[in-house]
């Protein structure tokens, strides 16, 4: 910016300087959080950290899974859009977990790895065989991952016919959620019988 209005001419223009980063020079990063919480200083971070945590399920069903709104007029259309994609999402989250239990896949990492690969079925003596290889960096981690879903899923078919559909799902979501609920399986809530 010129400033003109100086007694000897105009003023030189301002420099807006940021700081330099060199090999030899140490960088720190400072955050400062106020609040009025009664809470220890790790029990605030912690906090912290849990909302963020919250809010990456909601940034990431926005930009990975295309939440951030729709081009109609039509609210009927974008209410049974948004349902559509929550829903594709929810499956997906469940799909993760069956994949790797200990922690939440993103969609960004998770969808290249279970989903970039070809597939070949093969049919003999009654059997259906499905061969998947995979161009993936970590296909071996895709490997395990999509092992360990078909063991479930085998092991579930045989016990299928024994059980409602309610059950089979129960089931489905114990394994999905074994880390939340410590190995023990999902019960259903009891049932209230009207007076």
């Amino acid at each position: 910016m010129l400033v003109t209005d100086r007694p000897g001419g105009p003023a030189p223009q301002l420099a807006l300087s940021f700081a330099e980063v060199t090999e030899d020079r140490a960088v720190y990063e400072d955050a400062v959080l106020v609040t009025a919480l009664d809470l220890e200083v790790l029990s605030v971070a912690q906090l912290y950290r849990d909302r963020a945590d919250a809010e990456n399920g909601f940034d990431e069903i926005k930009n990975q899974w295309g939440w951030g709104g729709f081009t109609t007029h039509d609210l009927q259309r974008c209410r049974v859009m948004a349902r559509c994609v929550g829903l594709v999402y929810n499956w997906w989250s469940l799909f993760g977990r069956l994949a790797d239990p200990d922690r939440r896949m993103e969609a960004i990492t998770s969808r290249p790895l279970l989903l970039h690969g070809v597939a070949r079925r093969t049919r003999h003596a009654g059997q259906t065989t499905l061969i998947i290889t995979s161009a993936h960096g970590s296909a071996g981690k895709a490997q395990a991952a999509l092992t360990r879903i078909a063991a479930f899923f085998a092991e579930l078919r045989s016990t299928a016919e024994q059980l409602t559909t309610e059950q089979r799902w129960y089931r489905i979501l114990s394994q999905a959620l074994v880390r939340y609920l410590n190995g023990s399986p999902l019960r259903p809530p009891p049932r209230l019988v009207p007076t």
